[in-house]
């Protein structure tokens, strides 16, 4: 098979300028640099906090640094393409924890405790973790969108799937997987896809893969009949070092599935965390301390609030509304009453007068400029302080931290066969939906992230969720 020759400058271009060692060397050097300053930050604290020792005693640990690269790369964590953010989260945590322990069991056994600062090795533990996050993140944001960075992909498949895997990749670049070009037997498919171009049928696979130098490939061919993707697998897996297939299995869980081998049988193992007692006496225990925390730091912000309140507009402090909530029952949900009075009427005069953004409205229940919101109003919502005393719904047990939006009963139909999945958890005050655009995104969108939170949850997305929570609340994107 012969390559289109009008689409081979298109090829050369971009498969010549995405390179695999940059984005692992970056990495690394971020990883390092993180690491260095959490050691560097917790002794020069504690010797602020009147430390009795000489900086150059922890100096001497410094080669430990490698330790913990082996222990990310065990855990998956290089090059740092391809692993989702929870994932990251968990084995970073994971890993630095292990080897801190490793280390304090170290120095307590060639009894040097009492030589070596206990808060130092605690104050470095949080802060390795916090920066090795921080700084992948920032990393991401700086270098995501270049042309350079990140590993090539040759997609098979350029159906309905394959192009929805281009469109992801390219509106994700943190994932690190950059798609070169997709093959696809039929040549009525052949020419571009998202400005990726469909160059040829997947013959073309080993003899492109080895002059581009691309290391991934994504078969995105899920309707194949099994005998063709087993000769697909078996003619052109072994041409990849690293091999995704993309499973007719959309709407399943995608983040805590795991590979078995049954004796030769290939099974997916799904562990429904829902039903697990201990991650969901984890969720319980997070919520517990963090509200109870929470709550006593805020409780005078809560005041301030309360009397800007009352000094702006008329009417009470608080606003409650019927929720839905777990198993379907129903609850009121309690925020700051951001709202004038006779809010509804006001809304309907608006509409009245501005008929173009009643499609709007019936759609997606927001508006950019809302009329009933008041001045105090407007700034507790984009700041999400108006949520602050939706902390006693958490305490009551009627609310989590995190968890789907709470809905109402207006909402149900448009959740659809959806809403089975939404009455399984305990509605949160933050979600998927607030970190991944809040009102900037379609209401359709806010159910596919619900469901998808009720699907793959697990403790280590709600700490995600909650880190994001914090970022998202500080820029206040889609915040109105």
């Amino acid at each position: 098979m012969q390559l289109n020759r009008t689409l081979q400058p298109a090829l050369s271009a971009l498969t010549v300028s995405t390179r695999s060692w940059p984005t692992l060397a970056i990495t690394l050097a971020t990883d390092f640099m993180a690491l260095s300053l959490a050691a560097m930050m917790s002794v020069y604290v504690r010797l602020y906090l009147d430390g009795q020792f000489h900086p150059s005693l922890y100096w001497q640990l410094y080669p430990v640094l490698i330790l913990f690269v082996v222990a990310y790369a065990t855990g998956g964590l290089y090059p740092g393409v391809a692993i989702s953010p929870v994932d990251e989260l968990r084995w970073i945590s994971l890993s630095t924890t292990l080897i801190y322990l490793a280390l304090g069991a170290t120095v307590f056994l060639r009894r040097e405790g009492e030589v070596y600062s206990r808060g130092v090795f605690v104050l470095a533990w949080v802060l390795s973790i916090a920066l090795v996050l921080l700084g992948r993140a920032l990393m991401r944001s700086l270098f995501a969108h270049k042309r350079w960075w990140g590993y090539p992909v040759m997609v098979l498949g350029a159906g309905v799937t394959g192009e929805m895997v281009i469109r992801t990749l390219k509106s994700r670049p943190g994932v690190g997987l950059k798609p070169v070009l997709i093959l696809d037997d039929d040549p009525r498919k052949h020419g571009s896809i998202c400005g990726v171009p469909v160059v040829g049928g997947v013959a073309l696979a080993p003899s492109l893969a080895k002059s581009r130098h691309i290391p991934y490939a994504i078969i995105a061919m899920p309707k194949v009949p099994r005998e063709r993707m087993l000769q697909i697998l078996e003619r052109y897996g072994s041409t990849f070092a690293h091999l995704l297939i993309i499973p007719d299995l959309f709407d399943f869980s995608s983040l805590w599935v795991s590979a078995k081998d049954m004796g030769g049988i290939l099974g997916l193992q799904v562990r429904q965390r829902l039903l697990l007692p201990g991650p969901r006496f984890a969720k319980f225990s997070i919520d517990l301390f963090l509200t109870l925390l929470g709550g006593v730091v805020l409780l005078p912000m809560v005041g301030i609030i309360a009397l800007l309140i009352k000094i702006d507009s008329p009417g009470p402090i608080f606003y409650g509304q019927t929720r839905i909530g777990q198993r379907g029952e129903r609850f009121t949900a309690w925020k700051f009453r951001s709202m004038v009075r006779n809010a509804d009427q006001t809304l309907q005069n608006y509409l009245d007068r501005h008929p173009e953004l009643q499609e709007s409205w019936v759609k997606d229940h927001k508006l950019r400029e809302d009329p009933r919101v008041t001045r105090v109003g407007r700034f507790l919502r984009r700041t999400s302080l108006d949520e602050l005393p939706q902390l006693w719904n958490v305490l009551r047990g009627e609310m989590s931290l995190v968890g789907p939006r709470p809905i109402v009963d207006e909402e149900i139909d448009r959740y659809g066969d959806k809403f089975a999945l939404y009455m399984r958890v305990i509605p949160g005050i933050t979600g998927l939906w607030q970190v991944s655009g809040r009102n900037n995104i379609t209401y359709q969108d806010r159910v596919n992230l619900d469901a998808y939170y009720v699907r793959n949850w697990s403790v280590w997305l709600d700490l995600y969720i909650l880190m994001r929570t914090i970022l998202v609340v500080m820029t206040g994107e889609g915040a109105y």
